[in-house]
């Protein structure tokens, strides 16, 4: 089993705090979610480690990364475009895929190497909390997440009306087997070039439902977060709850 962390984007969301950093570089608690990652990785027994460049990629270097894959055109391209470019490693072995501006437990990545399916992803059951301490109205930044009586993957990514609609969140974590990678390149490869460019990853497994792509949904809950606003950091920093 290999890792493969995808830390091409800027985050323009975060704003002046990725002015001169990549976003994995980001700091909680003075370590950086790249260093997370890397620990929890290496605590689950995932020694072989890749990452996916882009911004800023000359300040990413770390002892314990094994391969480095670049994605050039970073600024008009999405993750799974980023993903692709590390295609050598996932047509040869099963690998952890992880966002590069998550934090997580070890746990989080012994559940997905367990898994039953070619392609598995985690979710927090118990996302509320975070929700409500990170949002005035969680709703506003909430998706869809549904999963049938077998625990696989039944929607993802819609606007809820309400939290009935809503059983977990996606935590940016997925394990891809090459079964499960030659049906993402299947899907992918019915795309046009400009949406393929742009897909993102919750779009990608709307797709994979569409196919009848098995994907089995694991619930985590130990301590994890992500930072996509500048008050994620600010959050993580000051409460015990979402942080080391």
């Amino acid at each position: 089993m290999k890792a493969i962390i995808l830390a091409a984007g800027r985050g323009r969301r975060l704003e002046q705090l990725t002015e001169t950093k990549p976003k994995c570089l980001l700091k909680v608690k003075n370590k950086s979610l790249l260093c997370y990652q890397l620990e929890a990785l290496m605590m689950a027994g995932i020694s072989e480690i890749a990452i996916v460049t882009g911004y800023l990629f000359e300040k990413i270097y770390h002892s314990d990364i094994s391969m480095y894959f670049h994605n050039p055109i970073w600024y008009k391209t999405n993750m799974v475009y980023s993903l692709t470019l590390a295609k050598p490693w996932l047509e040869q072995t099963s690998c952890i895929v992880t966002y590069s501006d998550i934090f997580y437990q070890p746990n989080a990545i012994f559940l997905l190497m367990h898994a039953l399916t070619d392609i598995a992803i985690t979710y927090d059951p118990n996302f509320l909390a975070l929700w409500e301490a990170r949002f005035k109205n969680p709703l506003d930044d909430l998706e869809t997440f549904k999963t049938n009586e077998q625990g696989l993957l039944k929607e993802i990514g819609k606007k809820p009306k309400n939290l009935n609609e809503i059983m977990g969140q996606y935590m940016g974590l997925i394990k891809i087997t090459p079964i499960g990678w030659a049906h993402i390149k299947q899907t992918i490869q019915r795309l046009s070039l400009k949406t393929f460019q742009k897909i993102d990853m919750t779009s990608l497994l709307q797709l994979l439902l569409k196919n009848d792509t098995p994907i089995q949904c694991i619930p985590y809950e130990d301590i994890w977060g992500e930072i996509d606003y500048k008050s994620d950091q600010t959050l993580y920093n000051a409460d015990n709850l979402f942080g080391n």
